[in-house]
């Protein structure tokens, strides 16, 4: 009876311990959250799973009763409007997005004010020759592997975002490696290079080459709380059909609801940058 007693003791321990770690998001008040879906593409590749990425996060925002806008209209970067928002999201951005650098220094200032940013896909293809915006999303794209399935290994599967998703996910999507990359973030899954397609030659050593010093698993979707504000990335989602598949869904929206947790009333006080390219006050 004793041990029988000590083992329910436990168990109700590790249950409660990662039910404290969920439920701190899970207490997201959805009627006070409202994002941003920033479109914007600069001169070059632009996705084609953007609308349905668009329609992906409406239709949670209907089932959630959080609110979305949308916009691909760079005037909208401006302290006075990003105010009103939890969370900025940038689906599948690449390149340049921004029109001035005004409009750089309003982003930073809301992500010094404590905003919350998700960006999906391309998104590290995203402000290639700003600084401050790469170290924020943690790497810069260099090169993907051919559309192919391969498999994605979550390795912390308790995180919030993380939480019900397979550990061995078995996706079809670009493996997508990076450069530049900053040492900040917290990786919470990892492409498994050793699944990648390998019989052709100059594939192999391109992913060889962009491996560098990793071996077979790769940095794939990861978070990081940076100059203030949080930050959520995953590098998935290049098909339209990941926006329509239940597996993606939830992984996209506990990335969203991990974010929105994190953010609490936004306070520009705090903003500090004079500059797109004020040194970060670490």
């Amino acid at each position: 009876m004793r041990i029988f007693t000590v083992f329910i003791a436990i168990s109700f321990l590790i249950a409660f311990t990662g039910f404290q770690r969920a439920g701190a998001q899970t207490g997201v008040n959805w009627k006070n959250v409202r994002v941003m879906v920033y479109t914007k593409n600069g001169k070059g590749y632009v996705h084609d799973n953007i609308p349905s990425a668009v329609a992906c996060i409406q239709l949670l925002g209907q089932q959630h009763g959080f609110k979305v806008d949308t916009s691909a209209d760079a005037s909208v970067m401006t302290e006075e409007n990003l105010k009103k928002y939890t969370l900025l999201i940038f689906p599948s951005t690449n390149n340049d997005v921004f029109d001035t650098d005004e409009q750089r220094l309003a982003f930073r200032h809301y992500i010094e004010a404590g905003g919350g940013f998700v960006g999906i896909h391309s998104v590290t293809g995203t402000e290639r020759n700003w600084d401050w915006f790469k170290k924020m999303l943690g790497a810069t794209f260099a090169w993907h592997a051919k559309f192919q399935k391969f498999t994605v290994r979550v390795i912390d599967p308790s995180h919030p975002s993380m939480l019900g998703l397979p550990k061995i996910w078995e996706k079809e999507d670009e493996c997508y490696f990076g450069k530049e990359l900053y040492p900040g973030p917290t990786v919470l899954a990892v492409h498994d290079i050793s699944t990648l397609n390998t019989s052709d030659t100059a594939q192999k050593n391109l992913i060889v080459k962009h491996a560098g010093t990793f071996s077979t698993l790769y940095p794939s979707i990861w978070f990081q709380d940076y100059d203030g504000g949080h930050t959520w990335v995953t590098v998935y989602g290049h098909d339209k059909k990941d926006y329509s598949d239940p597996i993606y869904v939830k992984h996209l929206f506990q990335g969203i609801r991990f974010v929105a947790g994190k953010v609490k009333k936004l306070d520009f006080s705090k903003a500090y940058a004079t500059s797109r390219d004020t040194p970060v006050k670490y």
